[in-house]
């Protein structure tokens, strides 16, 4: 959630901010408008609320007077003043109650404004290169897509996952699912040397907690309900690990906070129903590890680019090539001031209809400066400034699983359609050192 006062305190600006999100002009005008409107209403009815109450207290100071003066009659009449200036006041209240709904709603749905080292673009085609590493494989074949691979060999599944649950669903066995489970737990080793605290969190959340990350109201049709309770399954485990210390006050000196997690993660996908529906790249269940930060605000920028290094690593010690892309102000989410996103070679598979060999996101590592802090109340008290602020939030995955097992798959195949094990996860599988 944005900081209202910046809105009312400089609206050009903030105008000129939502169009660099991709409004346009009458779009992010009206959207300021309604915010200064609905601003105005709340603090006039609180004031004219709050003169009530002050009058309110002056007649019930008047009557002890009046009554020891003997004048009861007059004293009668002041507390009948009173109370018809109590039901007004509640009424009031009521409206400023209203008034604060309305208020939130319009601001709770605005996104978060980009960095000014953000490009301003309308989508991907405006994302700037930021580096590559790694060298692509060459083969004396031609490469196959990780699904093909796994249909060879009978160790992906996607019939039978359709039978049992339907489509984006699927079945990994023998020594592709034994691959997908070393990459959590080397990924989540590797993390682990670098200062970040392991965490396994719920991996089902109330509302409060998905309002409180930035998933409701906006994307609400893009996770799954338990039908009948207030509960829903995570669409990725920044949200309970974000919300960790929801609505509490943490210490300066326990500053950052850096925790990573693995974790099944469920989405339905709205909307995109035609789009990457081949292999692994959009499942509706997937696993991924996750990397939170919780710092000071002048911190935040630091802990990202140290953030997208973490990640980075994982497909250094695998030797995979990737590239990192810094998103456009129009293409990054709706809670970031800035997002790395790391792009994969994927020799075996393509994308928009292009020949063999493409990138493909692997992570994306986001600095939500304090707009998720805002709507989860995450503070810490400060030393060098009064009262308290709010934390800055990061995530980023590190890696998401089921894209780096289709990066493994594809980088390091053979012509025969087996796979070698990388070298650094050869102590994760248990001798298996080519997967058959």
């Amino acid at each position: 959630m944005l900081d209202w006062r910046l809105i009312v305190k400089d609206p050009k600006g903030f105008v000129a901010a939502l169009e660099k999100r991709g409004y346009s002009h009458d779009e992010a005008s009206s959207a300021c408008q309604k915010v200064l409107d609905l601003s105005l209403a709340r603090v006039s009815k609180q004031q004219e609320a709050d003169l009530l109450k002050a009058k309110r207290n002056q007649l019930s100071q008047s009557v002890g007077s009046l009554m020891r003066e003997g004048k009861k009659d007059q004293a009668e009449a002041v507390k009948l003043e009173a109370k018809t200036i109590g039901e007004q006041i509640s009424s009031l209240e009521a409206g400023v109650t209203e008034s604060e709904a309305s208020f939130n709603s319009a601001i709770e749905r605005l996104p978060n404004l980009a960095h000014e080292s953000v490009p301003v673009g309308k989508g991907e085609k405006e994302n700037k290169f930021v580096r590559g590493w790694g060298v692509k494989p060459e083969f004396k074949f031609k490469p196959r897509s990780h699904d093909e691979i796994g249909e060879l060999s009978g160790q992906i599944d996607f019939d039978r996952a359709a039978k049992t649950t339907g489509a984006r669903f699927v079945f990994l066995r023998s020594g592709l699912a034994q691959l997908e489970r070393a990459l959590a737990n080397f990924m989540i080793d590797l993390h682990r040397t670098k200062g970040y605290q392991e965490i396994v969190p719920p991996y089902i959340v109330n509302a409060a907690t998905m309002y409180g990350i930035g998933q409701f109201p906006k994307f609400s049709e893009d996770v799954y309900k338990l039908e009948g309770q207030d509960r829903y399954l995570i669409p990725t485990s920044e949200v309970p690990l974000t919300s960790l210390y929801a609505g509490e006050m943490l210490a300066e000196e326990d500053l950052p906070q850096k925790f990573v997690a693995f974790s099944p993660c469920f989405r339905s996908e709205a909307g995109s129903y035609g789009k990457d529906t081949r292999g692994l790249i959009r499942q509706h269940q997937f696993h991924k590890v996750e990397l939170v930060k919780l710092c000071k605000p002048e911190d935040s920028l630091n802990e990202l680019e140290a953030m997208l290094s973490d990640a980075e690593d994982v497909l250094q010690k695998l030797k995979i090539a990737y590239r990192v892309m810094l998103l456009s102000s129009g293409d990054m989410g709706n809670n970031a001031q800035k997002t790395y996103d790391i792009e994969v070679w994927l020799p075996g598979s393509t994308h928009e209809g292009a020949e063999r060999g493409c990138y493909r996101e692997i992570s994306s590592c986001s600095d939500c400066s304090d707009y998720q802090a805002r709507r989860s109340s995450i503070r810490f008290k400060s030393t060098e400034f009064k009262g308290t602020r709010f934390v800055h939030t990061l995530n980023g995955s590190g890696l998401a699983v089921g894209r780096t097992l289709i990066a493994v798959i594809e980088n390091y195949q053979n012509e025969d359609g087996s796979v070698t094990v990388p070298e650094v996860l050869k102590p994760y599988m248990g001798g298996l050192e080519v997967i058959k």
